[in-house]
C-alpha cells in the first residue's frame, strides 16, 4: 500500500470534503447519527464561528492510494489555555479508517502544529469550546448516539493506546433514565421544601422572552458561572451567546426550557434546564445530515409533534449559591412532569463528568443505566 499523505485544508471545497468524510465513514453504521451538515460546516468556518475571536485552528486530511482516509482539526483555544494556565493544543474532528499509519500521521501533524506555536501538551478529542462535542467513545459502541455527542468505531481508542504516552484526562458518562410513573417522592418533597423555604419557583418563558426579551442570553450567562470550573471550559463570549440563542433557543420547545427564579429577589433567574426531543432516528433518515429534500420533514415531526419517546436533557445549570438550596430538584421535577405530559418514556442524560457527584446523585431516585462513556486523552509533547 502507498504512503500516507497529509494535506492542509485551504479552500472551501476542501473544507466540504473534510466535513463529508464523516458521513462517508459512518454511512452504514446503525449506531452513528449524522450531524446536521450546515451546522458542521458553519462551526468550522472561520468567518461564521464566533469562537474564532479567541481560537486558532487548521484542518488536515489524510490520503492513501489517492483516497481520503482520515481527518483531524488542530485547535488552539487561547481563553481556555489562559484560564487553566496550560499550553495545550486540542485535537478534534478526529476520524480515520482502521489503519494505524493513518491515525498516527494525523496525530503527529497536530503535535507538530502545536509545538510550532509554543504548546507543550496535546489533549482531545475537544472542539473549539465546551459547547462543542467532546471526548472519544470508549463504552457503548452498540448504543444509538445522539446529535450532541461524538460517535466513533471501537478501534479508535485502540489506536490512541497504541500511540503511547496518552493518559486519561477526563471521562464523561451518559445515562439512559427511565421515566417513572410519577415524580419520585424524594424529589417532590425536596422541591416543595425549596419553594417554601427559599422562595424559588419554576418559571416558563415565551419565545419572545427567550429570544428578544433577553432571557435566553441570561441562561448562557448563568452557564458561564455554573460551568466555569468544569474540565476545559472557557467563558462564552457575547458573540457565542448570541449564536447559541439563535441556533438553539430560537427553535426550542418552550415547554422544555425550565427556568428557576428567586421570587424574593425580583424573580431573578438562578437556574435553568434545556431539553430537546431526540432527533437521532430522524437524522438517520436524512441524506448526510442535509435538510433537503426531505430531511426537514423528519426533524419537524420530532420538534413539533414529538414523534419520539426519548428526551435529550442537554443542559442543567444552577448558580453556585443556589445549588446547596436544592434548586436542581425543581428542574428535575419539572422535566419529569413534562415527560409525563408529552409521553416520553426515556431521557438521555447528556455527558456528565464522572467526578460531578452532585449531578450524578440526582439519578439515584430513578431507574437508570449508564450506557455510554467518553474519554478525553492528553500527553506531553516531546
Amino acid at each position: 500500500m502507498g504512503k500516507v499523505e497529509i494535506r492542509k485544508v485551504d479552500t472551501v471545497r476542501q473544507l466540504r470534503d473534510f466535513v463529508q468524510f464523516y458521513y462517508d465513514l459512518y454511512r452504514d453504521c446503525p449506531h452513528a447519527v449524522p450531524f446536521l451538515y450546515s451546522d458542521e460546516f458553519s462551526t468550522l468556518r472561520k468567518d461564521k464561528n464566533p469562537a474564532f475571536e479567541f481560537c486558532d485552528a487548521d484542518y488536515f486530511v489524510a490520503y492513501k492510494d489517492g483516497k481520503m482516509v482520515g481527518r483531524v482539526a488542530a485547535i488552539l483555544n487561547k481563553h481556555a489555555n489562559q484560564h487553566w494556565n496550560v499550553k495545550q493544543v486540542r485535537f478534534g474532528y478526529f476520524d480515520f479508517i482502521d489503519d494505524f499509519e493513518v491515525s498516527s500521521a494525523l496525530m503527529d501533524t497536530v503535535e507538530k502544529w502545536g509545538k510550532a506555536r509554543g504548546m507543550n501538551q496535546i489533549a482531545g478529542p475537544l472542539g473549539f469550546t465546551d459547547m462543542d462535542r467532546e471526548g472519544m467513545l470508549i463504552e457503548g459502541f452498540d448504543r444509538l448516539a445522539t446529535m450532541y455527542i461524538n460517535y466513533n468505531y471501537s478501534y479508535y481508542p485502540k489506536h490512541i493506546e497504541r500511540m503511547g504516552r496518552f493518559v486519561k484526562d477526563n471521562d464523561y458518562v451518559e445515562l439512559l433514565v427511565k421515566r417513572p410513573d410519577q415524580v419520585p417522592e424524594k424529589i417532590m418533597r425536596v422541591s416543595q421544601m425549596v419553594q417554601q423555604r427559599y422562595h424559588l419557583q419554576v418559571r416558563k418563558f415565551s419565545r419572545r422572552e427567550l429570544v428578544s426579551g433577553g432571557m435566553g442570553r441570561e441562561i448562557f450567562k448563568i452557564l458561564n458561572q455554573t460551568y466555569d470550573g468544569l474540565y476545559g471550559f472557557s467563558q462564552l463570549s457575547e458573540g457565542q451567546i448570541d449564536k447559541l440563542v439563535s441556533d438553539y433557543i430560537k427553535i426550542a420547545d418552550t415547554n422544555l426550557v425550565t427556568g428557576v427564579v428567586d421570587a424574593s429577589d425580583y424573580n431573578r433567574l438562578v437556574g435553568f434546564g434545556i431539553c430537546f426531543p431526540s432527533f437521532s432516528k430522524a437524522l438517520q433518515k436524512t441524506h448526510d445530515g442535509h435538510l433537503l429534500p426531505w430531511g426537514w420533514w423528519h426533524l419537524l415531526k420530532i420538534l413539533k409533534y414529538h414523534k419520539t419517546n426519548v428526551l435529550d436533557m442537554l443542559l442543567i445549570g444552577v448558580l453556585p449559591e443556589y445549588r446547596s438550596k436544592g434548586a436542581n430538584s425543581l428542574i428535575v421535577r419539572d422535566i419529569v412532569e413534562q415527560m409525563l405530559r408529552d409521553g416520553y418514556t426515556y431521557a438521555e442524560a447528556m455527558p456528565q463528568m464522572e467526578t460531578n457527584t452532585r449531578i450524578l446523585s440526582l439519578w439515584q431516585y430513578f431507574e437508570h443505566e449508564q450506557h455510554r462513556r467518553h474519554r478525553c486523552f492528553k500527553r506531553e509533547l516531546q
